[in-house]
């Protein structure tokens, strides 16, 4: 409107249409319309006071009146609800509504109603995405078959994707399930990808990233926020049902299944390494392809915009690793997998983090690491550091083999002399600990006969171990009769027999 005014007032002074083209910057044709439709509305310089932007606004550019017929009119509530399914778009929609009223809008004017229509829902506030700053990732709702070619069997492979929020410079991963480990490897190559990490990464509120998901507060999975910490960016997932915050990689999405996933339909892959270097292919593509809307490409943009603010990578990746809560039993290990890592026996009993790498076990308590240990790949074994353990074995201070021994007695003799030889044959007492404890309390499940009677058994077949006894209770085999088989004499022409040395 204050150019308009200037126009008028311009006008009034004698100056023609390309002088007051020259003065406001406008086309020439644009003055000869504003002068055409003030002549048009009797408007005169000066105004009158009470003519503001609005008014004048409306007395130039009158709102346009909607024909009198509105049975033409699409049903916009129902466009909106079917652009939300996969592959719907407005022109199809056209299409079927023309087939139902041959006499209705053309495609211009029936995209002018929905988008008007839309205007009318909630105003959603425009991200301005500095460069270098966000990353946005998810996975594709879209999944890419894979056969096993020894089996033929038919895997979906999952597709990760992350974009760049100033260049939209797409990565796209194909990889065999959302579970965390091919989370964080995704996130690891995209950084590679991209060359730098940017300052913030956005995820959606997926189990691998988010252990909690809270509107206000997430929690951060403990090895996604190690991963983050690694490579100096900070993790913000977006707002539970708020798809808008992370509107990018929802777009990254659409346009990686529209030019990628979608050439990829009539193709079969034998393995993922094969899906992505042809996905690789691809995307190189779309990173090289010209903007609709701005001028270069999204490698261009990024180039220009986003690689020179990013961070720079650390000297090494980070190495996947999972954070687990654990609790030592009294024989001061605990249970990772099935294998047994000692601690300090003081900290029996204490709650504590184990983090577990391919290659060790790190045992902290309270931020602190109490313990590292190579990581055992045997099941029910023990990988103790002598320097964890009491002195003389017997330092776990009212724990003691001879008390465990005593305990069992109270079940029977026969109960303590199992409990004994299960501690005699381990290399260290403490390791028969817990198959100890777990025979004693059998007594709170069976009665102490029974119980009694199964240890009896199991140590007269030399079963020294706790699964024995609770399969034989299970199975009311403690009072069966134990079987042996006599060596019986066999007839035979090559047998001499015991008559033959007298």
């Amino acid at each position: 409107m204050r150019k308009i005014r200037e126009v008028l007032r311009l006008r009034s002074l004698g100056l023609t249409d390309r002088q007051i083209a020259a003065s406001v910057g406008v086309a020439r044709s644009t003055i000869g319309e504003y002068v055409k439709r003030a002549a048009a509305a009797d408007i005169v310089w000066p105004l009158a006071d009470e003519t503001d932007d609005a008014a004048l606004e409306r007395l130039l550019f009158p709102p346009r009146a909607e024909p009198a017929n509105t049975s033409h009119l699409p049903d916009c509530a129902y466009i909106h609800k079917e652009l939300t399914r996969k592959g719907v778009t407005l022109r199809l929609l056209w299409e079927e509504y023309l087939s139902a009223c041959p006499d209705g809008y053309r495609y211009s004017q029936f995209c002018h109603h929905y988008h008007v229509w839309r205007g009318s829902l909630a105003i959603s506030m425009r991200q301005i995405h500095k460069a270098g700053e966000k990353m946005f990732v998810d996975f594709a709702g879209q999944t890419v078959p894979v056969v096993d070619r020894s089996t033929g069997e038919v895997r979906a492979a999952e597709v990760f994707i992350a974009v760049m929020g100033a260049s939209n410079y797409t990565y796209a991963e194909a990889t065999a399930s959302q579970s965390l480990p091919d989370w964080i490897g995704a996130h690891t190559a995209a950084y590679a990808f991209f060359g730098g990490v940017p300052h913030i990464t956005i995820p959606d509120n997926l189990a691998a990233g988010v252990k909690s998901a809270c509107f206000y507060e997430p929690d951060i999975n403990p090895t996604y926020a190690e991963m983050a910490a690694h490579y100096g960016t900070v993790v913000i997932p977006a707002r539970v049902r708020r798809p808008k915050d992370k509107a990018k990689v929802e777009v990254a999405v659409q346009i990686a299944e529209r030019w990628v996933l979608a050439r990829l339909r009539n193709m079969t892959f034998f393995s993922l390494a094969e899906l992505n270097k042809t996905i690789a292919c691809l995307l190189a593509d779309l990173n090289n392809r010209p903007l609709s809307k701005l001028d270069g490409t999204r490698a261009s943009l990024f180039a220009a915009i986003d690689k020179p603010a990013l961070l720079a990578l650390p000297s090494v990746p980070y190495e996947l690793a999972i954070w687990k809560k654990v609790r030592p039993n009294i024989d001061y290990h605990v249970d990772i997998d099935g294998h047994f890592y000692s601690v300090p026996y003081q900290l029996r009993g204490k709650q504590m983090d184990a983090r577990i790498t391919r290659g060790t076990v790190e045992i902290v308590f309270r931020s602190n690491r109490v313990a590292s240990h190579v990581r055992g790949r045997t099941r029910g074994a023990h990988t103790t550091d002598v320097a964890h353990m009491p002195a003389s074995h017997r330092a776990h201070l009212e724990w003691t083999p001879s008390r465990l021994i005593d305990w069992a007695a109270t079940v029977g003799p026969d109960t303590a002399r199992l409990v004994e030889a299960i501690m005699s044959g381990r290399r260290h007492p403490e390791q028969g600990y817990r198959a100890a404890l777990g025979i004693i309390r059998l007594a709170k499940s069976y009665p102490a006969e029974r119980v009694e009677a199964a240890c009896g058994r199991a140590h007269a077949v030399g079963a020294h171990s706790y699964k024995s006894v609770a399969l034989i209770l299970a199975n009311n085999l403690e009072a069966a009769p134990i079987e042996t088989q006599e060596a019986l004499p066999i007839a035979h022409d090559n047998i001499r027999g015991a008559d033959y040395y007298h």
